[in-house]
Order: C-alpha cells, then structure tokens, then sequence
C-alpha cells in the first residue's frame, strides 16, 4: 500500500534502453508486494510505458520531484546527473517521508543527513538526520 518514487529506468544514464534496466525489475517487484510507483526518467519514459503501462498502480512523472510527490520513499535507479543535484531542500518537501534509497551512489550520504533524509545506499553507510537517531523524526 505504499507510494513509491522512482528516479531513472534506463540502465544508465544517456540512453533510453531499459532492456538490461534493474529499475522495470524493481518496480515490478513493487507492484507484486502492492505498491504504487511513479517514475521519472530524462529519456526512457515512452520505451518504459511499453513494458510497464501507465494504469492504477503505475505512473510517470514530467521531472524528479513530480515522481516524488507524496512518495513514502524515493528510489535512485539510474545515474543521471540531473538526479545528482536535486535542491535537496525542495525534495524534502516534496516527498510523504524524507527516505531515499540511491542504488547508484549518486548522493553524499552526509549531505542528505545535512537535509534531513534517511539515506541508504550500496555498499555505503546508512545516513540519517540526528532527530531521526533520537526518535524524533517527522512521522
């Protein structure tokens, strides 16, 4: 029942090849355990409605904070550089929780506690605000 926010569906930025794309198989994965998915990518949208159609649980988004709107968690799945330098300030208001979890390691785990994100990352340590390690985050 959760609402999810994906950055990227291409398997790497420049392109908008999804054949090898983990993203179509992680969001699929999300569909299966019930949950909502909109999706932004710079070039791959249009290839990405044909093997995962817009419908209920299924939706894409005109830019980065549009899929993050409302979002219970926010995924990095391709290593656009646009998706590196989101106003960090503004995505934070934007999304239902301040969760990102970056599979491309495109954010400064740091930087994103700086924010007030919870970060989790591949192969880097998990990040999160102080309030967050005192029990005082947003709900």
């Amino acid at each position: 029942g959760r609402h999810i926010g994906v950055l990227g569906l291409a398997y790497k930025a420049g392109t908008d090849d999804i054949r090898e794309s983990s993203a179509v198989a992680v969001i699929r994965q999300l569909h299966e355990e019930g949950c909502t998915v909109t999706a932004h990518d710079p070039a791959a949208m249009e290839r990405s409605k044909e093997v995962l159609p817009p419908g209920p649980r299924m939706f894409y988004a005109c830019d980065p904070y549009a899929a993050a709107h409302d979002a219970d968690a926010l995924l990095v799945l391709s290593d656009w550089p646009e998706f590196a330098d989101l106003e960090l300030p503004r995505l934070y208001s934007t999304l239902r929780r301040p969760i990102v979890i970056d599979g491309r390691n495109l954010l400064d785990p740091a930087v994103m506690a700086e924010h007030g994100f919870t970060y989790l990352s591949v192969g880097l340590p998990a990040a999160a605000p102080r309030a967050a390690l005192t029990g005082l985050s947003r709900p």
